[in-house]
């Protein structure tokens, strides 16, 4: 089998992806690339179903490399990510802030500095119809220089060198667009200056346990 560790790494982190509610019925869906393959979600299955057998094997282009169900309709997103960006995993999600967000404002603006995670204020990407490739070209222009994009009335994306970093800005990004929404019920919310995001995004470089050997 085909990239059977990142097959595995999937099933796992779907299963989170819907218990954090990052999504909802058999919407969204991820990828992990290694080398020349990527893993990613099947179209339209229910996460609690999923196994490693079930889960995709694509080439950088998209074309399946094995028989197998059908890849996530978003293949062309993760494929235009890839090719555009350093990642090494990506996620993409329909949680519930985010998606509402997206439908009325075009950033979120930095009204908690772990917007640094992100790389800053997230874009909106403008409207496209889901699996196309304008969408994909979208996403990806108003990803530069960003870890997450927005995607107006649609859900969110986010990358990073590896699954665990690329889902845990999925998590933040919803979070922050929670508490900017919950702000913007009470008033008009303080900003951060980008000054201040990009001094936390070089603390949050050396954030965490040292561990001996390891960087």
């Amino acid at each position: 089998m085909l990239l059977h560790d990142e097959r595995v790494q999937l099933v796992q982190y779907c299963r989170r992806m819907q218990a954090d509610k990052l999504t909802v019925g058999t919407s969204g869906n991820i990828s992990v690339r290694s080398g020349d393959h990527i893993a990613i979600t099947p179209s339209g299955a229910a996460y609690e179903d999923l196994t490693p057998e079930s889960i995709c094997v694509i080439d950088l282009d998209g074309t399946p490399v094995e028989d197998g169900l059908e890849p996530s309709s978003e293949v062309p997103m993760h494929t235009s990510v890839y090719r555009h960006t350093s990642a090494q995993a990506v996620v993409h999600t329909h949680p519930l802030y985010a998606s509402t967000l997206s439908a009325v404002v075009d950033e979120l603006p930095p009204v908690h500095y772990m917007v640094a995670l992100l790389g800053g204020p997230v874009r909106v990407a403008p409207y496209a119809t889901y699996g196309s490739s304008e969408l994909a070209e979208n996403s990806v222009r108003a990803m530069e220089g960003r870890f997450g994009v927005i995607l107006q009335n649609h859900g969110a994306t986010t990358y990073g060198d590896s699954l665990a970093k690329a889902y845990t800005r999925s998590v933040y990004l919803e979070w922050v667009c929670q508490m900017y929404y919950q702000a913007r019920l009470l008033g008009e919310p303080n900003l951060l200056q980008l000054d201040e995001i990009a001094k936390v995004a070089e603390k949050l470089g050396s954030y965490g346990q040292s561990v001996p050997g390891r960087s």
